[in-house]
């Protein structure tokens, strides 16, 4: 290992050590003796985002595809070896990456950087893995999205919001390009991603620095660098000028709803941290904006929530609203959803308010890091999204620069009509 590039320990932040190997694997270490408990984890730059149109939701379907097997690990053994060690692992894949995870005793440090290393060695998978896997997704896929009320939201706004660039379409992908995925496109999409100078490997909590990075040496350095340079697709959708909007009437839903998603900047600018502060004051608690308004004042709501899809490119920032009754108009709730939004673009929001949302935003990252695993995700996320893990140690005081004055122009700027995509269920009786 060489380049050690950082570390920090100022009380309350994680402290870690950057280095990187040859090949371009970037680690990062958080020594953490609390416990004897070890988080391995690993991130690849490689989300849904980085499909091809024709392959939309690969990068998923991948993540299943690794859990069975690798070069040295049979079919199905990868969860029953960390399983007999005492510990649990998972994954999951968003638009922008995807991250696979193991806790397990400390003195079990090794068989995990064993297994994630094999993973990373050597294309195995093989069309039996592929077609399991494939009913695998589809059958997610029908639960979670094409059989539950509001399932179908995502997808549909996804496909709103965004025109060209590839999140117009949902992580989870489509049934017909899942099933057209072929062994040749798995190889090659591995081949391309899953290599050492594009992704992060974290190693948190009780063990010994030098001899840990004798592991990783071990198991990591020997791999070689892909063939190919990566380039991460570069944001290319123009401004949205006009409202798009979407009725839905054939699915079956409890109650009319309306779901509001306004295109904002990436996660960690600083109008990015003004919205989310404003999700807050807006529905977090009795006595937040949508849901005093809604609920308690006029009483023809039954839930509303705010809250922002922070992605590494321009992301959403989410609003929506249930009706009360069954045969509620959808109209009277978004008269009443807009005028909340227009008194905080007009008259903005009080100091007691940002302080509320302050106060639960610090206590959300403070609760996000008690874990292991939370702390090194967080780690893994910073180096990949932002290119830093120092950022995790800064974004508290991110969020304390938000004044009353950035949450009413970042309003201003991204919460209004003509970027606004609506999506409206309005059930029918039948």
């Amino acid at each position: 290992m060489s380049g050690i590039v950082g570390s920090s320990a100022e009380a309350g932040q994680i402290h870690f050590e950057d280095v990187r190997l040859q090949n371009g694997l970037r680690v990062i270490l958080h020594e953490d003796h609390k416990v004897p408990v070890v988080c391995v984890n690993i991130a690849y730059h490689a989300g849904s985002k980085n499909e091809s149109i024709k392959r939309r939701g690969f990068a998923h379907l991948f993540e299943h595809l690794l859990f069975e097997g690798s070069k040295h690990v049979p079919r199905g053994e990868f969860d029953r070896f960390i399983a007999h060690a005492g510990g649990h692992d998972n994954a999951y894949t968003t638009e922008d990456l995807t991250n696979y995870y193991e806790v397990l005793p400390a003195h079990q440090l090794e068989l995990a950087l064993w297994l994630e290393s094999d993973r990373m060695l050597e294309f195995a998978i093989s069309a039996e893995s592929l077609q399991t896997q494939k009913s695998v997704v589809k059958e997610e896929k029908r639960e979670r999205y094409d059989n539950t009320p509001y399932g179908s939201l995502t997808i549909r706004m996804n496909r709103l919001a965004y025109t060209d660039f590839p999140y117009w379409w949902a992580v989870i992908g489509d049934m017909e390009t899942i099933e057209a995925a072929t062994l040749a496109d798995v190889r090659e999409f591995y081949e391309m991603f899953y290599v050492p100078e594009n992704a992060v490997l974290v190693v948190a909590g009780d063990f010994e620095p030098e001899e840990t990075k004798t592991l990783i040496e071990q198991y990591f350095g020997s791999l070689p660098r892909g063939r190919q340079v990566i380039e991460q697709p570069v944001f290319s959708d123009p401004p949205q000028a006009e409202e798009r909007r979407e009725v839905i009437r054939e699915e079956p839903v409890p109650l009319p709803a309306v779901f509001y998603a306004f295109r904002i900047p990436p996660e960690g600018t600083a109008e990015y941290f003004a919205l989310d502060l404003l999700t807050d004051i807006l529905s977090s608690g009795e006595s937040s904006r949508l849901y005093h308004k809604l609920i308690y004042d006029l009483q023809i709501a039954s839930d509303t929530a705010a809250y922002v899809d922070g992605r590494e490119c321009p992301g959403l920032f989410y609003a929506y609203v249930m009706a009360a009754e069954v045969d509620c108009g959808t109209s009277a709730l978004e008269l009443a959803f807009a005028a909340v939004l227009q008194d905080v673009m007009e008259q903005g929001v009080t100091e007691r308010e940002l302080e509320k949302a302050m106060n639960r935003t610090e206590a959300r990252i403070v609760a996000s890091r008690v874990t292991l695993q939370g702390k090194a995700d967080q780690l893994a996320h910073a180096a990949l999204i932002f290119h830093d893990p120092a950022v995790v140690n800064e974004l508290l005081g991110e969020y304390k620069k938000v004044t009353l004055e950035h949450i009413r122009q970042a309003a201003l700027k991204y919460l209004v009509p003509s970027n606004r995509c609506a999506i409206v269920y309005e059930p029918t009786n039948d």
